[in-house]
């Protein structure tokens, strides 16, 4: 991922055209040409235990403070690099498959009710690890965080479009469409925006709140949503017998069902169990395998 393409025809800017999917997969688009009609919804909950001792001992050598989100984020980036057909999408009817792993969340620049929000995207590189990308995050958060206000990029953008006469905001939402549709919108429309990311992801559990079901959006790219909730206790039937009270997450992720089959889906939810259960494979550069055993 993110290494240099040769680009043919029919490739997008943002991901190349996959031409051999099944003939089911390449009749969906068409049979179902909106992303919402496609949706398919996950949820589970996880065993956080090992990872928050994880977090505990790398908090005890860093002089910022790592979280469960930032691992989350190493350990859906690692998902997605492992496992290629969740980074495709659907537009233009066509099948694409990404160049780039792309994550992105919404940051509160204060905890209040009437606080802006920014946007915030993360295009995760090969030689990334929890250790990079945690502190990207962490610095990103504070540098948004100095101002109340948008100061730039897609917030920006979208404060001005706000501003537009409805007309003319209708006009140039169809005709950013069309442009989408066929692959030709200039990159820095979609620039900074999550609607354009591999995953758009949000932390509920900063906010104490459980995982929910979050719509996908028809516009741009975007073919998964997660939601991370609030860490609580549950007791959990361990492998030997014997019960155990563990630390728990539940996730909730919905699909865009026509990039993959369900088979595909549980088994990339498999590996980010098994991510949470080893998280000494997040220091692990992402581009090394996880050595995980699918079968």
């Amino acid at each position: 991922m993110g290494e240099k393409r040769e680009k043919h025809w029919g490739d997008r800017w943002d991901g190349r055209w996959v031409k051999d999917v099944p003939g089911l997969q390449a009749i969906m688009p068409h049979l179902m040409p909106y992303r919402t009609e496609g949706e398919v919804y996950l949820h589970d909950e996880i065993d956080a235990t090992e990872l928050l001792k994880f977090i505990e001992k790398k908090n005890e050598q860093l002089d910022y403070k790592m979280t469960l989100f930032h691992c989350a984020i190493t350990g859906l980036a690692r998902m997605v690099r492992e496992r290629p057909k969740m980074n495709r999408f659907i537009q233009g009817r066509r099948t694409y498959e990404r160049y780039d792993v792309s994550l992105s969340f919404v940051c509160k620049r204060r905890f209040a009710d009437n606080a802006e929000e920014a946007l915030m995207v993360l295009v995760a590189k090969d030689t990334d690890t929890v250790n990079e990308i945690s502190r990207r995050i962490v610095g990103d958060v504070k540098e948004t965080r100095k101002s109340e206000h948008a100061t730039g990029g897609a917030d920006a953008m979208l404060d001005n479009f706000a501003k537009l006469p409805r007309p003319l905001l209708m006009l140039a939402i169809r005709v950013i469409r069309w442009l989408d549709f066929w692959g030709i919108n200039p990159k820095f429309l979609t620039d900074g925006d999550p609607n354009f990311t591999t995953i758009l992801v949000s932390n509920l559990g900063s906010i104490k709140c459980p995982a929910v079901y979050h719509h996908l959006n028809n516009y741009g790219t975007n073919s998964i949503m997660v939601t991370i909730g609030a860490l609580h206790k549950a007791e959990v039937l361990m492998p030997d017998g014997h019960r155990e009270v563990r630390d728990m997450v539940d996730i909730g992720a919905t699909l865009d069902e026509r990039i993959a089959d369900g088979f595909y889906f549980a088994r990339s939810l498999k590996l980010i169990k098994y991510i949470f259960a080893h998280p000494e494979l997040l220091e692990k550069p992402l581009g090394e395998p996880s050595g995980f055993d699918y079968t």
